[in-house]
């Protein structure tokens, strides 16, 4: 089956996730600079998930640039991945409303771990059905970068109860990691 509405689907919720995250933004009664000082942790934790939604949704694009066709296991491991990243508005908004506390933040680490999840199952069945000498499975590789953000985002949930503030920096660690453009399928596309 073609891929295009798979692609135009997931456009449209990522697009919604992004909407009901910025609505969680409450605008402040009164017209000064210093109104905003208590949004901080509200606005730090939609800075953060606006980038991995962002992060999520340019790898989706490249995978279904690598992609030919897809198939029913296809289609609900990518139901399950936008189901992850539905519960992103959620996390953000418990995770900022609560100024980083303990367990909204280990809440946002299994946020992350479960769309981090997702996307490897995703990724996976795009190989099983592509096959293992495709341009997919070839530009993956090893995905390093993915084992080593799943250990990171393990590593930081249960340090959430300890340190919320170390492991929110792990978050973070992992978004710049995503950052830096992955040029792999890009790559073997080109």
């Amino acid at each position: 089956m073609h891929k295009g509405r798979l692609e135009a689907f997931s456009d449209g919720v990522i697009a919604i996730i992004i909407t009901i995250m910025v609505l969680e933004l409450k605008i402040p009664h009164t017209d000064t600079l210093s109104a905003l000082l208590p949004m901080t942790p509200i606005f730090l934790s939609y800075i953060l998930s606006f980038v991995n939604v962002a992060i999520y949704w340019n790898n989706h694009h490249h995978l279904m640039q690598a992609a030919q066709k897809v198939n029913g296991p296809i289609l609900w491991a990518n139901m399950i991945l936008l189901f992850a990243l539905s519960l992103f508005p959620f996390a953000t908004a418990w995770m900022g409303e609560n100024h980083f506390s303990s367990t909204p933040v280990a809440f946002y680490g299994m946020a992350l771990i479960f769309a981090a999840t997702a996307y490897t199952l995703l990724v996976k069945a795009l190989i099983v059905y592509h096959g293992e000498n495709s341009v997919l499975a070839t530009a993956i590789g090893s995905d390093t970068k993915g084992k080593v953000s799943l250990l990171l985002y393990a590593v930081s949930i249960p340090l959430a109860f300890f340190l919320p503030s170390f492991s929110c920096l792990l978050y973070a660690a992992v978004a710049i990691m995503w950052l830096v453009p992955d040029k792999r399928i890009e790559k073997v596309l080109h």
